[in-house]
């Protein structure tokens, strides 16, 4: 909705606070549980409902490949999104990119399994997932772009949190929910029971139509920010954004891109890597292939989830405390020391993810290396709602944001379960592989961090103040 009344800067905002915090969050929030719903699934029960190849690493590879094929499609969600949040405003786009994400995800809980219609079942799940990915693309910079476009002097960051929230709280309420549904239908000795395996599953994507309809109830109530308002008064839409992006502002690109890569990695790491590896049994099940078999941890998965989500719980707390520090030192500062611990981080690993001789310690270490690895996770998220918008300016802000963020998520998402996996495999086992992993994407990232520069203070109304500072 556009004004037609003069923009001063006396004038009321055009959407209160709570409705920019509410309508950044909650989206997220959603978008993030249905990934999250699709992440644990993956582990849990995709490997032997859709990809029933006779060996469990195998078919593990198999769910992660398809947890990792949505990465691919979220770029073009970014172009595609970024295209028209560019040229017609972020409000309807925002809904659009929920709507798509709600649909494949419900659509993902009435899949027929491979016993009903075989290989089919698999292509089908794999094209519900490009869409989820498709929507995720152009879901998270249209909300960043809510949160700071409307945010007050020097808060910025502060705001830029909120939809960065979304992550941790949509990793709670659907690991909480595939928690409650285990517990009423519990099967032996760990393991899925049938009526889980049979129609218990489907119960978490199902219930993503009611979080959708909640949500486009409130994006439904956004106005369009003044910032984009006066843009599109002046005339400074731009018809091709995605050519405006990478022909003047390649370089902001490039750079958001490797910013974003070591909390992507960190990320997809530290929850579905870490379920994977730490429920897997240490001994090979009778009648498996001992020769193939990775041993993991061997914890139950109820108790890993468990801890898991307090380690999210530090996710969330640390999210909403980087932003007061990123507006208070600065975006690039915060980052990179907390990029450093990242590396430092990746290669101790070999020092919490090892079984021990006491059960109990082992459990101890395993708490300690989630919640610091959440920690960390929230530190460097972040900053990043507030970051990669300040990168550009508003006529191609959306494109520039997305595309940085969502070809991150090639780099250091899509390929992250798998390549942890093998490493895991190479090692036999031990995953101090994949710790180095971590710490080999974090080098990069501060190399980027100090290659860039600080953006706490550009003006986001002032175009030509940011396009300077990102050629700086």
């Amino acid at each position: 909705m556009t004004s037609t009344t003069p923009v001063s800067s006396a004038a009321k905002p055009a959407n209160s606070r709570g409705r920019v915090i509410t309508a950044s969050l909650i989206g997220t929030t959603i978008e993030f549980y249905d990934f999250y719903a699709y992440a644990t699934a993956a582990v849990l029960v995709f490997p032997a409902l859709f990809f029933p190849t006779g060996n469990e690493t195998t078919a593990l590879l198999a769910s992660f490949a398809t947890f990792g094929a949505a990465m691919l499609a979220r770029p073009v969600g970014a172009v595609v999104f970024g295209h028209f949040g560019d040229k017609f405003g972020r409000k309807a786009t925002l809904v659009a990119s929920l709507l798509t994400m709600g649909i494949a995800t419900f659509l993902i809980g009435v899949l027929p399994t491979y016993q009903s219609v075989g290989w089919l079942a698999a292509l089908l799940l794999l094209v519900l997932r490009l869409a989820q990915g498709f929507a995720l693309g152009g879901e998270w910079s249209g909300a960043a772009l809510v949160a700071t476009e409307n945010a007050p002097a020097g808060k910025r960051a502060l705001y830029g949190t909120f939809p960065q929230l979304g992550a941790p709280i949509g990793f709670i309420i659907a690991n909480t929910l595939f928690l409650v549904i285990n517990f009423t239908m519990p099967g032996e000795g760990g393991t899925a029971s049938e009526a889980f395996l049979a129609w218990g599953w489907r119960i978490p994507f199902l219930f993503s139509a009611v979080m959708v309809i909640i949500g486009l109830w409130v994006r439904l109530k956004l106005v369009e920010s003044d910032t984009f308002t006066k843009v599109e008064k002046t005339g400074a839409i731009k018809k091709f954004p995605l050519g405006a992006t990478v022909r003047n502002h390649w370089r902001p690109l490039i750079l958001g891109t490797f910013y974003m890569l070591a909390t992507y990695v960190l990320f997809y790491l530290m929850t579905s890597f870490t379920l994977a590896y730490g429920t897997r049994p240490m001994t090979a099940p009778e009648g498996a292939d001992a020769g193939s078999f990775v041993p993991g941890l061997g914890f139950a998965y109820v108790d890993f989830v468990l801890m898991q989500i307090i380690g999210v719980v530090f996710f969330g707390l640390c999210t909403l405390l980087s932003g007061p520090l990123a507006d208070a030192i600065g975006r690039r500062k915060l980052l990179i020391g907390v990029t450093s611990a990242i590396i430092v981080f990746g290669l101790l690993f070999v020092v919490f993810l090892l079984p021990q001789g006491d059960e109990k310690f082992t459990g101890a270490l395993v708490q300690a290396f989630l919640v610091f690895g959440f920690l960390l996770m929230g530190m460097t998220f972040g900053p990043m709602g507030a970051l990669l918008p300040e990168l550009f300016p508003t006529n191609v802000r959306y494109t520039g944001s997305a595309i940085s963020y969502n070809v991150a998520s090639i780099l250091g998402a899509a390929v992250a379960p798998s390549i942890a996996l093998w490493l895991w495999s190479v090692g036999k086992g031990n995953p101090w592989l994949v710790g180095v992993y971590l710490a080999l994407a974090g080098v990069l990232t501060l190399i980027a961090l100090i290659i860039g520069k600080e953006t706490k203070d550009v003006d986001l109304d002032d175009d030509a103040a940011v396009s300077a500072a990102a050629r700086r």
